[in-house]
């Protein structure tokens, strides 16, 4: 049970838009532990985002937190982090959740040995993201944009702040669900890592005028030197076209990771339906703004990021409740909007 004194719902809906909807339609036993992972990832990544604080002391702020969620705690460590980060200017949501990590930890503490084990873990692993993208992107400075290097470091990043979290999410799951007893858990783990890579790559692709005008690049430097271009070239949105086979080639990658995606949400037996609800509704949403970014022509530039509606949310979450028991149905629908990206492309 949830600590009297912590509102985890209260707080998800303060810091999450589109995963919070995943977390309310999850079966009961699985929301509290599920949300706990969830707003200590999101402590953390709220340091790796405090731009007003030198990465350096961010780094620094990001592997004490890891080391008070691995556990033994202390307030004491907690306060200089709260602190800084307060001085900045962090939103009432990112105070709220920044203030509430004692409670949180305290709250994990109560977890069952099994859970407390699988959330350290994952959220071990996110921070290690964390570090990473504060080790590649040391400056952040406008005009000065650093790029990660080959596909093979996109794809670890994609793991690392993302992809675990489809592993955690099964193991999480199949612990708590006995209709998944006969999943090979190894094999759906491996699975949920290309879900969680899916998502990710689409926010990263979604992203990428916001990351570039902040100094980020996380479109390889190698295949943007075969295209003869430079990262700081991309801040032109009159490279669009020029760069494209970039864009294309990367959304090729992460549909070929909701593939994988699809048939994570169709192992889940169609009479549970809330936990394949949750599954299904961020696969829909990602392939929706991936179709959304394809059709962009000047996708490098700064007109808003290529996200869904909230009318195309709701829309999307009343039918599904009425199809998500149908194998037949759900396969076609996430065919569908695939079938769609690919043909913006």
């Amino acid at each position: 049970a949830v600590a009297p004194d912590i509102d985890l719902d209260r707080l998800l809906r303060r810091t999450s838009r589109a995963f919070y909807l995943s977390i309310r339609i999850l079966p009961a036993p699985l929301r509290a532990p599920i949300g706990l992972a969830y707003l200590l990832a999101r402590a953390a990544d709220t340091i790796s985002d405090a731009r007003a604080i030198p990465p350096d002391r961010r780094l620094a702020h990001l592997v004490t937190l890891r080391g008070q969620i691995s556990g033994p705690w202390s307030p004491d460590a907690l306060e200089p982090i709260t602190a800084d980060i307060l001085e900045t200017e962090a939103t009432s949501a990112e105070a709220d959740l920044l203030g509430s990590v004692a409670v949180l930890l305290a709250e994990l503490d109560l977890a069952g040995p099994a859970d407390r084990g699988r959330i350290r873990s994952v959220v071990t692993t996110l921070t290690e993201g964390m570090e990473m993208d504060l080790s590649s992107f040391p400056t952040g400075e406008p005009g000065s944009v650093a790029a990660l290097a080959d596909a093979a470091t996109l794809d670890r990043y994609t793991y690392l702040v993302a992809g675990c979290v489809g592993a955690f999410w099964t193991q999480m799951c199949a612990a708590h669900t006995p209709a998944l007893s006969g999943w090979d858990i190894d094999s759906m783990s491996d699975t949920g890592v290309r879900f969680g890579k899916a998502l990710q790559l689409t926010n990263v692709l979604r992203d990428v005028p916001a990351d570039l005008r902040a100094g980020r690049c996380y479109l390889p430097l190698d295949r943007l030197g075969e295209l003869g271009m430079a990262p700081a070239d991309l801040l032109d949105p009159d490279s669009s076209e020029r760069a494209r086979p970039v864009l294309t080639e990367w959304v090729q990658v992460a549909l070929g990771h909701y593939d994988e995606a699809q048939r994570y949400v169709l192992a889940i037996p169609g009479g549970q339906r809330r936990l394949r609800l949750a599954a299904l509704w961020p696969v829909l949403m990602g392939l929706e703004t991936l179709a959304i970014l394809a059709r962009r022509r000047r996708w490098l530039g700064a007109g808003g990021r290529a996200r869904v509606s909230r009318r195309w949310v709701y829309s999307m979450m009343g039918r599904s409740a009425l199809l998500c028991s149908s194998d037949s149905l759900i396969e076609r629908w996430m065919a569908g909007l695939a079938g769609r990206v690919s043909a913006a492309l």
